[in-house]
């Protein structure tokens, strides 16, 4: 296994989630100072967005307006052209807890997460739903009993949809139906002491998995193999593959994930390191 160190890009953040590399610059969440930024490859940064109820998940509809993942209220809203937000869907129906991670596909649908249970408040752990939201805002379950459905990629041909479950400790594909619907669940790879959090698609179809329990990101093959890891002082809870060749590994990077402690500390950080394997699919 190959080792990484990142360098530092940005930092003074409260906890950073979704990062999305488009149009030379990559887009993320603020979670927990209820902002989306968007930052270059020399760490300047600017605001958006805000978002009340804490961002996570983004993504962007076909024709370029911004997609948002709202989690405490657990909605996807939609940015429109003149900056404001509007509700795309309210997702409370289908998922048990907070929203958070997603990927949206190229006609624009969008695969939503949720916790299913009170992580930080001590709640019992239980499956979560993955849901899809139409560009119109219709919302359906299309996976069911997910132990923590966290950041997702789609492939390059649109066939496939994987995901992690975080607390499941494995990566979950599903193939892609033309209406959206997923089928055919298989376990793409175990990750035992590895708890995917965001994750994305290189070239060769290998996976880069942020855990969050292990100080680093992971690069995995179909299978489990780990072939690459890149260390960090903190902890990692998700990448994206960007730059202008998509061989810049963005790291989002804290101490924790406590809302409380990710207020007051704000050690949370945008890493990057350069890698062989340029990124691939979705997002």
């Amino acid at each position: 296994m190959k080792t990484l160190q990142p360098r530092p890009l940005v930092d003074d953040l409260a906890f950073g989630e979704g990062p999305r590399w488009r149009e030379g610059r990559l887009y993320f969440s603020d979670m927990h100072s209820e902002k989306v930024l968007a930052t270059d490859l020399e760490g300047r940064c600017e605001e958006i967005c805000r978002v009340p109820n804490a961002p996570s998940g983004l993504g962007w509809l076909p024709d370029g307006r911004l997609l948002v993942v709202s989690m405490t209220d657990r909605r996807l809203l939609r940015q429109e052209f003149d900056g404001s937000l509007s509700e795309v869907a309210d997702l409370s129906e289908w998922a048990a807890y907070h929203c958070n991670d997603m990927v949206v596909d190229g006609q624009g649908r969008a695969y939503v997460g949720n916790f299913g249970w009170d992580l930080h408040g001590g709640g019992e752990p239980q499956a979560a739903n993955l849901v899809l939201v139409t560009p119109d805002g219709e919302a359906r379950v299309v996976a069911e009993d997910l132990k923590f459905p966290n950041g997702s990629v789609i492939t390059p041909d649109g066939a496939t949809l994987i995901i992690g479950e975080t607390m499941g400790h494995r990566l979950t594909a599903f193939s892609i139906e033309a209406d959206g619907s997923l089928s055919g669940r298989r376990e793409w790879a175990n990750t035992p002491g590895i708890l995917p959090d965001g994750i994305c698609l290189d070239a060769e179809g290998a996976i880069w998995v942020a855990s969050p329990v292990s100080h680093g990101c992971f690069r995995i093959r179909e299978g489990g193999e780990i072939t690459h890891k890149v260390e960090t002082e903190t902890e990692a809870f998700a990448c994206m593959l960007g730059g202008p060749e998509r061989k810049h590994l963005f790291l989002c990077t804290a101490g924790s994930s406590s809302p409380e402690a990710c207020v007051a500390n704000r050690d949370a950080r945008i890493e990057v390191v350069e890698v062989d394997v340029p990124g691939a699919g979705l997002p």
